[in-house]
Order: structure tokens, then sequence, then C-alpha cells
């Protein structure tokens, strides 16, 4: 057996084996929310450290490689994002899948294919030209689904502001999405991450201004984008009718840390 057959034998259940005690953890604190004013924040002080750092990361990298990602013509930016997002099409299918949705299932796989093939490996939306719905989703929500808990804040470092739950479920998106083991090895590996960076500094480029205020304006930036991301998320999920909103969670992009 290879040493990348080994790893992927290795990685499989050890992700299910976190994700099982992760989601214990959901199971256990799923209520605590309601009790305070809707937000579960036990690690307040370490996510605060952590938020800290990001502030820092985007101050001094982030934001000024946004900037000048900027002054690429706008039309090559929305190829990266349309490459990455297509990148992500599998992994949504699953989900879709296991969530029971077919309906969703069916749109991400034509959306794949539509996209690899006639979009040229999905650098063009060619889903959207033949008027096929965008759809979205992720294990985050497929655990919501299944009536698991979102479990306490937590911010976690370079990706921002998360629950338990979608923590786990990024982890498991990761290794549930076939594109990860047919790019594991070699130089092709770094073709993902790549792609997804390019479409967060394209969006953190294209909502600047918003984020600026939230980051660098606001008061306490970690409790204002603590509440924007539990907002958005939990809108998301239809958990949270959009009444009495803070207008910088209209847009899930306006989320600091919005991929």
């Amino acid at each position: 057996m290879s040493l990348s057959l080994k790893i992927k034998a290795f990685v499989r259940p050890s992700v299910l084996l976190v994700a099982a005690l992760t989601l214990s953890a959901c199971a256990t604190s799923q209520d605590v929310a309601t009790r305070s004013n809707g937000i579960n924040d036990p690690y307040e002080t370490q996510n605060r450290k952590v938020h800290a750092f990001n502030k820092g990361l985007d101050k001094n990298l982030v934001r000024p490689v946004a900037q000048g990602y900027g002054v690429v013509p706008v039309e090559m930016r929305n190829t990266v994002n349309n490459f990455s997002e297509n990148l992500g099409m599998p992994g949504v299918a699953i989900n879709s899948l296991l969530q029971g949705d077919l309906r969703g299932t069916g749109i991400a796989t034509l959306r794949f294919v539509m996209n690899t093939t006639i979009g040229i490996g999905g650098f063009f939306d060619a889903a959207d030209e033949l008027k096929i719905p965008a759809h979205d989703t992720d294990f985050g929500e497929t655990l919501s689904v299944w009536g698991v808990g979102e479990g306490a804040y937590i911010e976690l470092p370079v990706f921002g502001p998360s629950t338990q739950r979608d923590t786990v479920g990024l982890v498991v998106d990761f290794f549930t999405n076939p594109l990860t083991y047919n790019t594991l090895d070699g130089d092709a590996e770094l073709i993902p991450p790549t792609a997804k960076g390019g479409a967060v500094l394209n969006d953190r480029e294209r909502f600047s201004d918003t984020i600026d205020s939230v980051l660098y304006e606001s008061t306490d930036s970690y409790s204002q984008s603590r509440l924007i991301y539990l907002q958005n998320r939990r809108f998301e999920l239809g958990q949270e009718a959009r009444e009495d909103v803070d207008p910088f969670a209209a847009d899930p992009y306006e989320d600091p840390y919005a991929e």
C-alpha cells in the first residue's frame, strides 16, 4: 500500500472520530444559546485572542494583498471564483443527498457536469447561462437538518467565525469532497486551495468598505463580527427570521470572514 493510500485510510476514520466527539459537545450545549440573548460563547476569552490574530492578519496581509488583487480585471477574477465554486459542487451534491434533498443533488450534479465540460473546467459559469439555478450547502447544514445543535461560538484562526457544528462541517466537507482525494498527491494538490484563496481575496476586495467598517470602525469588532456571523448563518439555515437585524447582515458576504 502506498503512503498516500495509508494516509487516506487513516484520515477517514480519524475525521469521523473527531466529528463524533465534537457532535457530542454540540448536543450537550445546543440549548445554551437560547439563554444568553441567542449567543452561546463560553470561550470568549480565547476567541477574542484568535480574533485579534485574525484582525492583525487581515490588516497586515489579507487586506493589502486583496487591494493589489483588485487591479486584476474583474472578468479574470470572476473566472477564478467560478472555478473555485465548481470544485466544491461534488461536496454540495453529497450534502444535498445526505439532507434528503434530491432536487438539490440533481442541481449540484448538473451544474458540475455543465461547468466542467461546457464551462471549460469551471472557469465559466455555463450552468448559469443555461438557467440552471445556483445551489449551495455544506455539512454544517447537513448536521442542522439532522437535528444537531450549533453548539458554542468559536472563532477559528484564519477561517474566522464559526460554531462547534460548523467547525465539524468544515473538516468533514474537506474529506467528503471526492476532488480532495483526486488532488491529494503532486502539484495538483495546490489547485483547490489556490483557487479558494483567489475567491477569498476577490470577496475581501469587493466588500472592503463594509468589512473595514466592521473590523476597524466598530467599537467592538469581535462582538460585531460574531453577531453578523450568527445572524446570517441562522438565517441561511432557516432558524431565524431576518427581523430587526443589523444592516451589515443583509448580505452573507458582509461577514468579515465570509469566503
